[in-house]
């Protein structure tokens, strides 16, 4: 008798038979392994902007810092500073005031103010009217035409443009080739480079407690559009006020002996 067979499969080979290894039958694929990227261009960037905002933090930094290094927080700072005593409650004038200081930093004054909003001026204004804007507060820059040059005045005009409480003009005879005054201060100096400057103007300009009137105005646009010179005499222009009351200190006390 013929010998029982196993059924074939459907690959031709007895039921039950495996395939010999390697060869026919189905395998796995191999798996294909990626190694995970880094971000490099991210992170590149993210350096950058980090480097850069430091770098500009930094240089806002430092320029705070320089410009702090100009300002004062007392007028004893400043070198070269006068200081002098004109009490509140100077008369109002309508006469020619001999003032002791040249150019005048107090006294008596015309009822006329000269206009200090800002006001550059190229005449050699009344000296009564621009005393009277430093009892209001005002800063008068003034320089002698002889001893500085164009570039020289239109420096000191940038200070002044645009700046309540400031004015310049120039001054005949001035003995330095530049003077600033306040109410009870003045100082001179050889240079429109000079820091000094700008540091006398920005500390005294309408300074609470250095000037006489407080809150009084600047504004006299009749004055600033036809301003009186010194060599002309008193006469009623824009806007006047009354004189400030006198201090106690505006008259001279008296002690009585022991």
């Amino acid at each position: 008798m013929a010998k029982d067979r196993k059924p074939a499969t459907g690959n031709g080979r007895p039921a039950g038979k495996r395939a010999p290894a390697g060869k026919g039958g189905r395998t796995r694929p191999a798996a294909n392994v990626v190694a995970p990227q880094r971000p490099w261009g991210l992170i590149a960037a993210a350096v950058a902007v980090v480097v850069f905002a430091a770098a500009v933090i930094t240089y806002a930094v430092i320029q705070v810092n320089r410009s702090k290094e100009d300002e004062v927080q007392s007028i004893d700072e400043i070198d070269g500073v006068q200081t002098f005593d004109y009490a509140a409650g100077q008369e109002h004038v309508t006469t020619e005031v001999d003032y002791t200081e040249s150019p005048p930093v107090g006294g008596p004054h015309d009822g006329n103010w000269a206009d200090c909003t800002g006001t550059v001026y190229d005449v050699d204004i009344r000296h009564e009217n621009a005393v009277h804007g430093l009892e209001h507060g005002a800063v008068w820059i003034t320089y002698n035409p002889d001893r500085v040059s164009d570039g020289d005045i239109a420096k000191l005009a940038d200070l002044v443009e645009g700046e309540n409480g400031r004015m310049l003009s120039p001054y005949a005879g001035l003995d330095s080739p530049i003077s600033l005054q306040s109410w009870n201060h003045q100082l001179k100096v050889d240079s429109a480079d000079d820091i000094r400057i700008e540091q006398f103007a920005d500390f005294l300009t309408f300074r609470a407690g250095e000037f006489p009137e407080p809150g009084a105005s600047c504004e006299n646009p009749a004055f600033a559009a036809d301003p009186l010179t010194e060599a002309d005499s008193s006469t009623p222009i824009g806007p006047s006020d009354m004189p400030t009351a006198p201090t106690p200190s505006a008259d001279p006390t008296e002690t009585s002996a022991p």
